[in-house]
């Protein structure tokens, strides 16, 4: 049977949701900055991009390309809210919804379109419910297909406010519009690998041999490239109400200011480690495979894959600066913790930190390693049912002494959130 997925993704969501509650930014070039008080655009409105006011754009650069530009912290309570009303819409044409993000999510309607007088029949009812039930001054775009890939490759088509289908006769002439970076999975860096092998458009992914792409990614990723390339997806729509298999936990987080100062930037790498090890345990998982990246005046990033696994901050941060010592600016393994940031001179700076692990195996299956404790593991659990109560961060590390705590509202938030309304059956 041929499927019929949606994509359906909010325009601008941030920056709409801003309008819609205060009718005196809509129509106006609207910037959305992180709620800690980092001076970038996090979010643009319509009215912004068409001016060239992009995501990631520094505030001071913003208001020099459109000087009436309004700036608004973002209020990610307020936009659950609205996710949570778009949920409770979309559930009412399938029982397969699933969130991707805070403003987008997939629909399977296979078996219910007939119901609801088709396809597009459905599409226009959910946007016209979008206006009544939300605000008449957001709006979404749809893609619709036969399978997930070629849904949200759609759904970006035809911005804002469109509609746009690919069926499978459509596919060459899509990928021949399209770009490598349109398709969810490619992003800037997977680009530049494709290109170094002289792959610069979908349909040359599409001729490329699987060998090729083996060869150059490995087997699992080049698998991956290839059916991008042939417009495959066998990954299905999964409800909402089924806790989807977690493969990684991470944290980003942009400082609220350029960081000069590198015993700063190792703090709020250790507390981004710790914040990832306490989701770690209460998933009830460990992992192998540890990653970071540091963005500023210069990137340094890399992942390790160890022979134990880990669920403490602590153990995270060690293998975080394992991967630090390993860039070719630095390789003395005897150095400090500020020693370790001595590639970093007084004249360049870290903005933005991403803490992440993958390899995750549930703790029950992991051996224990020969050096964790019975007494470090009922001390993290003290540690932890402490935080539990009283919130994250109560009993820090002295690592920690004099540290601010992050001022930014967690990636995983949402995720959380959702997770907390599922199990209290709040989506009704």
């Amino acid at each position: 049977m041929n499927k019929t997925v949606l994509h359906i993704d909010f325009d601008s969501f941030f920056a709409s949701v801003e309008q819609q509650h205060d009718p005196l930014l809509r129509g106006k070039p609207l910037g959305v900055t992180a709620a800690n008080g980092r001076t970038c655009i996090i979010a643009s409105s319509r009215e912004a991009k068409k001016i060239g006011i992009k995501t990631g754009a520094r505030t001071y650069e913003a208001i020099k390309v459109c000087p009436a530009l309004k700036l608004v912290k973002a209020d990610f309570v307020r936009y659950f809210e609205v996710s949570k009303k778009f949920l409770n819409i979309c559930k009412d044409y399938s029982p397969y919804v699933e969130m991707f993000s805070i403003d987008e999510l997939f629909m399977d309607i296979t078996l219910t379109e007939h119901l609801f007088g088709g396809v597009y029949n459905i599409v226009k009812t959910i946007k016209k419910r979008i206006k009544e039930e939300i605000g008449e001054y957001i709006t979404a775009s749809v893609g619709i297909s036969y399978n997930k890939l070629l849904a949200k490759l759609a759904s970006g088509m035809r911005k804002p406010d469109g509609v746009f289908e690919i069926k499978k006769n459509d596919v060459e002439r899509v990928y021949k519009e399209a770009k490598l970076t349109d398709i969810c999975g490619i992003g800037e860096r997977i680009r530049l690998r494709l290109n170094k092998i002289g792959i610069y458009s979908l349909l040359g992914l599409r001729d490329v041999s699987l060998d090729r792409l083996i060869r150059e990614f490995g087997n699992v990723e080049g698998h991956f490239l290839k059916s991008i390339g042939l417009g495959i997806d066998e990954n299905r729509v999964v409800p909402y109400t089924i806790a989807p298999v977690v493969k990684s936990v991470g944290r980003n987080y942009c400082l609220p200011k350029n960081e000069y100062d590198k015993r700063v930037v190792l703090q709020n790498l250790f507390e981004l480690c710790e914040e990832v090890g306490i989701k770690l345990r209460r998933l009830g998982k460990k992992a192998r495979t540890v990653g970071m990246l540091f963005r500023g005046s210069i990137d340094i990033h890399g992942r390790q894959t160890y022979g134990m696994y880990v669920d403490k901050g602590s153990e995270i941060f060690n293998a975080c600066l394992v991967i630090l010592r390993a860039n070719p600016a630095e390789r003395d393994e005897s150095r400090s913790n500020n020693e370790t940031m001595q590639q970093l001179n007084n004249k360049e700076y870290v903005r933005q930190i991403s803490v992440w692990v993958s390899n995750l195996e549930n703790k029950e299956n992991v051996q224990q390693s020969l050096f964790d404790s019975a007494k470090q593991n009922s001390l993290q659990e003290t540690i932890d049912a402490i935080n539990d109560r009283f919130g994250d961060h109560t009993i820090r590390n002295g690592f920690l002494l004099y540290a601010d705590k992050l001022t930014t509202v967690p990636n995983g938030y949402m995720a959380d959130r959702f997770e907390r309304l599922k199990i209290a059956t709040e989506f009704t």
